[in-house]
């Protein structure tokens, strides 16, 4: 059926640090490798042709984390954004940036612009890369602007959802959480209300295209009821 065809795939990408501890090597030669994982499984995506995917890349809480990661990962983000932006395009992939993005650097905001006004005609697959995301921040963002747009009648699903980041993207059928952690982690709290839940033992860097195919059919075996019985 129509309604129950998966639409949108949200990934929690949790296990770059582990992985490279466990190989004694650097935590940012972890993110690295999580970074081919996210290239094999954007493949495997568009083969299975799930039109929209969603990494969690950068939480609100990521910045707590040691300084050197953190200028280690928005290094990696202005690297590769930039290296792979003119293959994206050529694939005919929408990419897009949800988050409070206001708290970036201007040099990579710049980058992340430029991303999406080039490929905002691409129609083939969504690219949503979560950066400075929480959920809880993104309903408080939302809740800040309705009051400064003065919004004073009652308030529907419908209305709040325009204020969200990405109002028009689909809500997660299917979210998938590597490394074995069995928990949200403030991952699109508003819109993963009725999402499906997929949890494997591997770590990021080491996930590919056949543990999507996998977690894909995990979700296809089960009957989403949304409250009806």
């Amino acid at each position: 059926m129509e309604e129950n065809r998966l639409k949108h795939v949200g990934i929690i990408m949790d296990g770059n640090r582990r992985w490279a501890r466990a190989k004694g090597l650097p935590t940012i030669l972890g993110h690295r490798e999580g970074v081919k994982a996210v290239e094999r499984t954007l493949i495997a995506a568009k083969k299975l042709g799930i039109p929209c995917v969603s990494l969690y890349a950068f939480s609100t809480e990521n910045w707590n984390r040691p300084k050197t990661e953190v200028l280690g990962l928005m290094g990696l983000l202005k690297y590769y954004t930039r290296l792979k932006l003119e293959e994206l395009r050529k694939e005919n992939v929408r990419v897009r940036f949800a988050g409070n993005l206001s708290s970036l650097s201007e040099d990579i905001r710049q980058i992340l612009y430029d991303a999406e006004e080039k490929t905002r005609n691409n129609d083939s697959m969504q690219l949503v890369v979560c950066l400075n995301y929480g959920g809880r921040q993104e309903i408080l963002d939302a809740v800040n602007r309705m009051i400064g747009d003065g919004v004073s009648q009652p308030v529907t699903e419908e209305l709040f959802r325009s204020y969200l980041y990405l109002p028009d993207i689909p809500d997660p059928d299917l979210l998938i959480r590597t490394s074995g952690e069995l928990r949200m982690s403030n991952f699109w709290l508003w819109q993963g209300s009725y999402s499906e839940y997929y949890f494997t033992d591997k770590l990021w860097p080491d996930f590919g295209g056949q543990d999507l195919e996998m977690a894909v059919a995990d979700f296809y075996r089960r009957e989403r009821r949304y409250g009806k019985s």
